[in-house]
């Protein structure tokens, strides 16, 4: 299990070195930030790639299904995934573009991507690592397409299957009191941090708090030049105990949706 998660952290650090920065200096603050709350992935309602198909690694190391979420305004349906013995293991997020929502061009050309995919692939942990490499080159007239539609189908099909991101587990920190006190860290530090929804998602009282850093932009090559596109992001997350006693390990569908948008070309500036 352990690999395969480096393997995963490895790549996402490619897509967003910020994160690397991140980690490093709350390591200076004595911080031992090894311990992800949640680490996530994006993917299509296609029945080749859905959400079981690429859980099925995770499943088959231990991995349960705990949650089920859905997002009627990004048309987005979501599960989570928790351990069932490892409970300081990450829990792993997935979720679906419901394609059917969407038009005709969209679905054709996400269906082109998954076509492009070897079916020897298809619920591996090599699926989850593959990118966007099988379906090149990518078209920027079919991104703006996309995102014209969708900014989570647009995303996908630049960056393909990678995690899209990993999360820090707040409540395992020692130098920070809150979640706001770490948010002001890293805004001192110069690092944007996703204002959707403000720069807290969700309250004690709803058992989660969540924030998160603005996509890092990457250079990326499409047949028509190279473009500038926004690519995956740090989360944040503190869990509150339930009446029980124990942390809540769900999610809350409102916040998710504003973390969504950290990707989301709206909130770049610069």
């Amino acid at each position: 299990m352990a690999k395969v998660f480096s393997r995963l952290w490895d790549q996402y650090l490619l897509l967003t070195p910020k994160a690397g920065e991140i980690h490093q200096l709350l390591r200076q603050r004595g911080e031992n930030v090894v311990l992800n709350d949640h680490v996530a992935f994006r993917t299509l309602n296609d029945p080749r790639v859905s959400i079981d198909v690429l859980a099925r690694p995770f499943v088959r190391m231990g991995y349960v299904e705990k949650g089920t979420y859905t997002f009627p305004v990004k048309k987005l349906y979501a599960k989570h995934f928790e351990h069932a013995e490892e409970d300081k293991a990450p829990k792993v997020f997935i979720s679906e573009l419901l394609m059917e929502e969407f038009s005709s061009d969209l679905q054709q050309t996400m269906r082109k991507c998954v076509d492009a995919l070897p079916p020897s692939l298809l619920g591996t942990e090599e699926l989850l690592t593959c990118g966007s490499h099988h379906w090149a080159p990518l078209h920027y007239a079919a991104y703006n397409r996309l995102l014209a539609e969708s900014e989570y189908a647009a995303w996908l099909y630049v960056y393909g299957y990678c995690a899209n991101h990993f999360t820090v587990n707040v409540n395992a920190l020692s130098t920070f009191d809150s979640l706001q006190a770490l948010n002001t860290f890293l805004q001192d530090k110069g690092f944007a941090l996703n204002a959707s929804g403000g720069l807290i998602k969700g309250t004690p009282a709803e058992l989660l708090q969540q924030s998160s850093t603005l996509a890092e932009k990457k250079n990326v090559a499409f047949a028509e030049g190279t473009y500038e596109i926004p690519s995956c992001y740090y989360e944040f997350a503190r869990r509150y105990p339930t009446a029980s006693g124990e942390l809540y390990s769900g999610f809350i569908a409102a916040s998710a949706d504003k973390i969504f948008e950290s990707t989301d070309v709206r909130q770049q500036s610069g």
